[in-house]
């Protein structure tokens, strides 16, 4: 190894003969920088040095913070811990999810002879008025069990929300069956299908049996040439349904517009003659259970006042306990109960709508802004008898067109 120049080195030694040397000289040593003054700031202040009071052109450097080491393995725990409890609770709420669904779909498949995901109405998503009779009837262990004492139109127009209810007077003097020369109330339409099959030629599908469909569509179809409106589709409930179906929602709430007193029987069963209850209602919001809503809406034989004992009075209180209903499915505060209330209605309901349809036609319906349209003695019928003595309706002067005039001049377009 030769030793080299270095930057301290006289260059002038170098321009003679050299030799290699064997023991080189120490390289010069570095000069010591000058010693920095100590900081006197706090401790746990980096990279600021203490000005000397007055000192011009000093600039200060932002204080920096405090880095605090953290063990990688600690915060990687705890990252995983967290990542776990998420997926946890994702898998739960897929599990409660999915569980809910197929309960939903089979739910659909008892209710329709529907698949629940087909549609017959494009999931009401097209234009024109969808329109659904909805008929209520007590079922069996009642007096007239399969008589629809409720039967009420639903109108909508899916493409602006349009809603009109129409309460259809259960003793409005028919023929039944159709085309028969029998006559009776339209309520005994359901019952008549219920007990007797129908012929629903007309609608393409044939002779039906006895039994739910048959009665409903009986029913829709008397319903149509009543009111001049298309009516394809039916649902009916009975009594007992609603009852359960108020309790699994929790209640309702009901603002009764007028307060009334009535009698009402203490046991639906006409086997069973348990006698007679009073019931009675204020005005003003009400909080009511399944057996009260029922009550509420069904109440025939009213002390007083008179005019709460009429059909049409009950129409307008079953259209009450509807909308009400149809709220209160709507409120997050239901959703607990909803598969409580599949439970209660499966037996209670039938329909020939898929599921899928069913609950588009229900959530596309504005009840709040709903036009309410009654058919009464007030503006197109008249009361009459029977030949056997039986209290029924009429339309004015016979006219029938009168009815199919009146509700379409009251659809809310």
């Amino acid at each position: 190894m030769s030793y080299r120049p270095g930057p301290q080195d006289d260059w002038a030694d170098w321009d003679g003969p050299t030799s290699p040397l064997t023991n080189p000289p120490p390289a010069p040593a570095r000069p010591t920088p000058p010693a920095r003054p100590r900081r006197t700031q706090p401790l746990g202040v980096f990279g600021q040095g203490a000005a000397a009071p007055g000192a011009a052109g000093v600039v200060r450097r932002p204080k920096a913070p405090i880095a605090t080491a953290r063990p990688p393995k600690r915060r990687s725990g705890r990252r995983r811990l967290v990542l776990l409890t998420l997926l946890i609770v994702v898998l739960v709420v897929c599990g409660a999810l999915g569980a809910f669904a197929n309960r939903a779909l089979a739910f659909g498949s008892a209710i329709s002879p529907q698949t629940p995901l087909s549609t017959q109405m494009g999931y009401m998503s097209g234009v024109g008025r969808v329109n659904v009779v909805v008929l209520g009837y007590g079922g069996a262990g009642h007096d007239g069990a399969y008589l629809s004492d409720s039967l009420m139109v639903m109108s909508l127009s899916p493409s602006d929300r349009a809603t009109t209810m129409i309460s259809v007077p259960r003793d409005l003097w028919v023929q039944i069956p159709p085309n028969s020369g029998q006559y009776s109330k339209l309520n005994g339409a359901f019952a008549d299908g219920y007990a007797n099959g129908y012929d629903a030629s007309a609608t393409g599908q044939g002779q039906l049996p006895p039994g739910q469909m048959a009665g409903g569509l009986e029913a829709a179809a008397k319903v149509s040439d009543i009111t001049g409106m298309t009516i394809p589709y039916f649902l009916t409930i009975n009594f007992q349904g609603f009852r359960a179906l108020v309790d699994a929602l929790g209640g309702v709430d009901i603002n009764v517009p007028t307060a009334f007193t009535a009698n009402y029987p203490i046991n639906d069963d006409p086997q069973i003659n348990a006698g007679w209850k009073v019931i009675h209602f204020n005005t003003g919001m009400q909080h009511m259970n399944g057996e009260q809503a029922i009550e509420y809406a069904r109440a025939r034989y009213v002390l007083s006042p008179a005019s709460e004992g009429t059909d049409f009075a009950r129409s307008a209180r079953q259209q009450l306990l509807i909308r009400a209903i149809a709220g209160r499915l709507r409120s997050p505060s239901a959703w607990p109960g909803l598969s409580n209330a599949m439970n209660a209605l499966q037996k209670a309901i039938y329909t020939n709508l898929s599921l899928a349809d069913l609950a588009a036609f229900t959530l596309k319906l504005d009840l709040n802004n709903a036009a309410h349209v009654g058919i009464s003695t007030s503006n197109v019928l008249v009361g009459a008898t029977s030949g056997d003595g039986q209290a029924i309706l009429l339309p004015q002067n016979g006219d029938w067109d009168a009815i199919k005039q009146y509700i379409s001049s009251h659809l809310k377009q």
